[in-house]
Protein backbone atom coordinates (compact mmCIF):
# COMPACT_ATOMS: atom_id res chain seq x y z
CA UNK A 1 0.00 0.00 0.00
CA UNK A 2 2.92 2.35 0.65
CA UNK A 3 3.99 2.00 -2.99
CA UNK A 4 0.47 2.88 -4.13
CA UNK A 5 0.46 5.93 -1.86
CA UNK A 6 3.78 7.02 -3.35
CA UNK A 7 2.27 6.70 -6.85
CA UNK A 8 -0.82 8.63 -5.67
CA UNK A 9 1.43 11.45 -4.42
CA UNK A 10 3.20 11.50 -7.81
CA UNK A 11 -0.16 11.71 -9.62
CA UNK A 12 -1.20 14.50 -7.24
CA UNK A 13 2.01 16.39 -8.05
CA UNK A 14 1.57 15.95 -11.80
CA UNK A 15 -1.99 17.22 -11.68
CA UNK A 16 -0.96 20.09 -9.42
CA UNK A 17 1.51 21.08 -12.15
CA UNK A 18 -1.17 20.95 -14.81
CA UNK A 19 -3.43 22.90 -12.45
CA UNK A 20 -0.83 25.67 -12.27
CA UNK A 21 -0.66 25.70 -16.08
CA UNK A 22 -4.46 26.02 -16.19
CA UNK A 23 -4.33 28.95 -13.77
CA UNK A 24 -1.75 30.77 -15.89
CA UNK A 25 -3.83 30.10 -18.99
CA UNK A 26 -6.62 32.16 -17.43
CA UNK A 27 -4.30 35.17 -17.40
CA UNK A 28 -3.02 34.40 -20.89
CA UNK A 29 -6.58 34.13 -22.23
CA UNK A 30 -7.45 37.48 -20.67
CA UNK A 31 -4.41 39.11 -22.26
CA UNK A 32 -5.17 37.58 -25.66
CA UNK A 33 -8.83 38.60 -25.37
CA UNK A 34 -7.94 42.17 -24.45
CA UNK A 35 -5.31 42.36 -27.18
CA UNK A 36 -7.75 41.00 -29.71
CA UNK A 37 -10.38 43.57 -28.70
CA UNK A 38 -7.88 46.44 -28.87
CA UNK A 39 -6.54 45.35 -32.26
CA UNK A 40 -10.05 44.87 -33.65
CA UNK A 41 -11.67 48.08 -32.39
CA UNK A 42 -8.75 50.50 -32.05
CA UNK A 43 -6.59 49.40 -34.95
CA UNK A 44 -9.25 47.83 -37.20
CA UNK A 45 -7.16 44.63 -37.41
CA UNK A 46 -8.76 41.28 -36.93
CA UNK A 47 -7.72 37.65 -37.03
CA UNK A 48 -9.70 34.48 -36.40
CA UNK A 49 -6.52 32.89 -35.08
CA UNK A 50 -6.65 35.03 -31.92
CA UNK A 51 -10.24 34.05 -31.24
CA UNK A 52 -9.45 30.38 -31.82
CA UNK A 53 -6.43 30.68 -29.54
CA UNK A 54 -8.77 31.89 -26.79
CA UNK A 55 -10.98 28.83 -27.34
CA UNK A 56 -7.95 26.54 -27.22
CA UNK A 57 -6.79 28.10 -23.97
CA UNK A 58 -10.27 27.74 -22.48
CA UNK A 59 -10.30 24.06 -23.44
CA UNK A 60 -6.88 23.63 -21.82
CA UNK A 61 -8.04 25.45 -18.66
CA UNK A 62 -10.97 23.09 -18.23
CA UNK A 63 -9.37 19.82 -19.32
CA UNK A 64 -6.06 20.32 -17.51
CA UNK A 65 -7.58 22.04 -14.48
CA UNK A 66 -10.39 19.56 -13.73
CA UNK A 67 -8.11 16.82 -12.33
CA UNK A 68 -6.53 19.37 -9.99
CA UNK A 69 -9.99 20.45 -8.83
CA UNK A 70 -10.85 16.80 -8.13
CA UNK A 71 -7.65 16.51 -6.11
CA UNK A 72 -8.36 19.65 -4.10
CA UNK A 73 -12.09 19.43 -3.52
CA UNK A 74 -12.88 15.74 -3.88
CA UNK A 75 -15.81 14.21 -5.70
CA UNK A 76 -19.13 15.90 -6.26
CA UNK A 77 -21.48 14.73 -3.56
CA UNK A 78 -25.19 14.36 -2.94
CA UNK A 79 -25.85 16.41 0.17
CA UNK A 80 -28.87 14.42 1.33
CA UNK A 81 -26.64 11.39 2.03
CA UNK A 82 -23.29 12.99 2.60
CA UNK A 83 -24.12 15.82 4.97
CA UNK A 84 -25.32 13.62 7.84
CA UNK A 85 -22.83 10.76 7.43
CA UNK A 86 -19.81 10.00 9.59
CA UNK A 87 -16.35 10.66 8.10
CA UNK A 88 -15.87 6.94 7.47
CA UNK A 89 -19.22 6.67 5.67
CA UNK A 90 -18.34 9.74 3.62
CA UNK A 91 -15.18 8.01 2.43
CA UNK A 92 -17.23 4.95 1.42
CA UNK A 93 -19.62 7.21 -0.51
CA UNK A 94 -16.63 8.85 -2.23
CA UNK A 95 -15.23 5.44 -3.15
CA UNK A 96 -18.54 4.31 -4.63
CA UNK A 97 -18.82 7.50 -6.67
CA UNK A 98 -15.25 7.27 -7.92
CA UNK A 99 -15.45 3.60 -8.89
CA UNK A 100 -19.00 3.44 -10.22
CA UNK A 101 -19.34 6.82 -11.91
CA UNK A 102 -16.13 8.82 -12.37
CA UNK A 103 -13.78 6.13 -13.67
CA UNK A 104 -16.14 4.45 -16.16
CA UNK A 105 -17.21 7.74 -17.72
CA UNK A 106 -13.69 9.18 -17.86
CA UNK A 107 -12.27 5.98 -19.40
CA UNK A 108 -15.07 5.87 -21.98
CA UNK A 109 -14.58 9.49 -23.05
CA UNK A 110 -10.80 9.07 -23.11
CA UNK A 111 -11.11 5.98 -25.34
CA UNK A 112 -13.67 7.58 -27.66
CA UNK A 113 -11.70 10.81 -28.02
CA UNK A 114 -8.41 9.18 -29.01
CA UNK A 115 -9.48 8.33 -32.61
CA UNK A 116 -10.94 11.85 -32.87
CA UNK A 117 -7.47 13.26 -32.10
CA UNK A 118 -5.59 10.74 -34.29
CA UNK A 119 -7.76 11.51 -37.33
CA UNK A 120 -7.13 15.22 -36.84
CA UNK A 121 -3.39 14.69 -36.46
CA UNK A 122 -2.99 12.33 -39.41
CA UNK A 123 -5.15 14.57 -41.58
CA UNK A 124 -3.26 17.68 -40.51
CA UNK A 125 -6.66 19.27 -39.81
CA UNK A 126 -6.87 23.03 -39.69
CA UNK A 127 -9.71 25.35 -38.90
CA UNK A 128 -12.05 26.22 -41.72
CA UNK A 129 -11.77 29.88 -40.78
CA UNK A 130 -9.45 32.22 -42.60
CA UNK A 131 -6.04 32.19 -40.89
CA UNK A 132 -7.34 29.41 -38.66
CA UNK A 133 -5.14 27.33 -36.40
CA UNK A 134 -4.25 23.67 -36.64
CA UNK A 135 -6.79 21.58 -34.74
CA UNK A 136 -4.91 18.51 -33.49
CA UNK A 137 -3.32 20.20 -30.44
CA UNK A 138 -6.69 21.13 -28.98
CA UNK A 139 -8.09 17.71 -29.86
CA UNK A 140 -5.14 16.10 -28.05
CA UNK A 141 -6.23 17.93 -24.91
CA UNK A 142 -9.41 15.82 -24.77
CA UNK A 143 -7.85 12.36 -24.25
CA UNK A 144 -5.02 13.93 -22.23
CA UNK A 145 -7.41 15.74 -19.88
CA UNK A 146 -9.56 12.66 -19.38
CA UNK A 147 -6.47 10.46 -18.85
CA UNK A 148 -5.30 12.87 -16.15
CA UNK A 149 -8.78 12.67 -14.62
CA UNK A 150 -8.59 8.85 -14.60
CA UNK A 151 -5.19 9.02 -12.90
CA UNK A 152 -6.48 11.48 -10.31
CA UNK A 153 -9.51 9.27 -9.72
CA UNK A 154 -7.19 6.33 -9.06
CA UNK A 155 -5.13 8.48 -6.71
CA UNK A 156 -8.26 9.45 -4.78
CA UNK A 157 -9.30 5.80 -4.55
CA UNK A 158 -5.89 4.80 -3.16
CA UNK A 159 -6.00 7.59 -0.58
CA UNK A 160 -9.49 6.64 0.57
CA UNK A 161 -8.60 2.97 0.88
CA UNK A 162 -5.50 3.93 2.87
CA UNK A 163 -7.72 6.03 5.14
CA UNK A 164 -10.11 3.12 5.68
CA UNK A 165 -7.12 0.92 6.54
CA UNK A 166 -5.92 3.51 9.07
CA UNK A 167 -2.71 4.26 7.17
CA UNK A 168 -3.30 7.97 6.53
CA UNK A 169 -5.45 10.81 7.80
CA UNK A 170 -7.88 12.26 5.32
CA UNK A 171 -9.83 15.46 5.65
CA UNK A 172 -13.39 14.14 5.43
CA UNK A 173 -14.85 17.37 6.78
CA UNK A 174 -17.93 18.44 4.90
CA UNK A 175 -19.16 21.98 4.40
CA UNK A 176 -22.80 22.20 3.45
CA UNK A 177 -23.26 24.27 0.28
CA UNK A 178 -24.74 27.72 0.68
CA UNK A 179 -28.36 27.88 -0.36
Amino acid sequence: MQALLKIARLIDAINAGFGRIAVWLVLAACVVSAGNAVSRYALDLSSNAWLELQWYMFAAMVLLGAPFVLKETGPVRVDIFYGHASPRTRVWIDLAGLVLFLLPVMIAVMAMSWPFFVASWLGDETSGNAVGLIRWPVKLLIPLGFALMVLQGLSEIVKRIAFLLGLIELNAQYEKPLQ
